[in-house]
């Protein structure tokens, strides 16, 4: 499957990638990291997020009136690299926003979701269960999907 996803037919396809599993085994300086460089070298734009900072943002965004300007940015790149996802209950809002990001890009562009948090527990991240559904729904059905297992890398060996 990595050389098939690799050639870049999956951006060209607005399919997503999420790729999962415990702290420190590489989801997000390898595999993540991997794709973003590869679609670099193929000419597709690519931007990188930890979630736990993108939220924020959005809502100074927000407050200073360039929310759309920013919503249209990520919604026009090609592979949007979203980490560290689903560490913290979203807000209202932030769901809010997160199903904008969702909604623009979904199968028209490709996101990639890193997590140490197992797909079937995504669903906690979204108090408003209907904004899950419709969220996951999205994301998680035509998704490539990666587990990945082992000790940490950062353990001095």
């Amino acid at each position: 499957m990595l050389s098939t996803l690799a050639v870049g037919n999956y951006i060209k396809n607005g399919e997503s990638i999420l790729i999962t599993g415990a702290t420190g085994v590489g989801k997000s300086m390898q595999l993540a990291t991997a794709f973003g460089h590869q679609a670099c070298r193929q000419g597709y734009s690519v931007t990188y997020y930890n979630t736990k900072k993108l939220l924020p943002a959005l809502k100074i965004a927000r407050l200073e009136g360039a929310l759309i300007k920013r919503l249209e940015k990520l919604a026009k790149t090609d592979l949007l690299i979203l980490d560290d996802f689903g560490l913290t209950t979203l807000d209202g809002q932030q769901q809010n926003d997160m199903m904008e990001i969702i909604e623009d890009r979904h199968a028209r562009r490709s996101t990639i979701f890193v997590s140490q948090l197992p797909v079937a527990a995504w669903y906690d991240v979204f108090p408003e269960q209907t904004i899950a559904d419709a969220i996951l729904d999205r994301i998680v059905h035509t998704a490539h999907r990666f587990t990945i297992k082992g000790e940490s890398l950062r353990k001095k060996k």
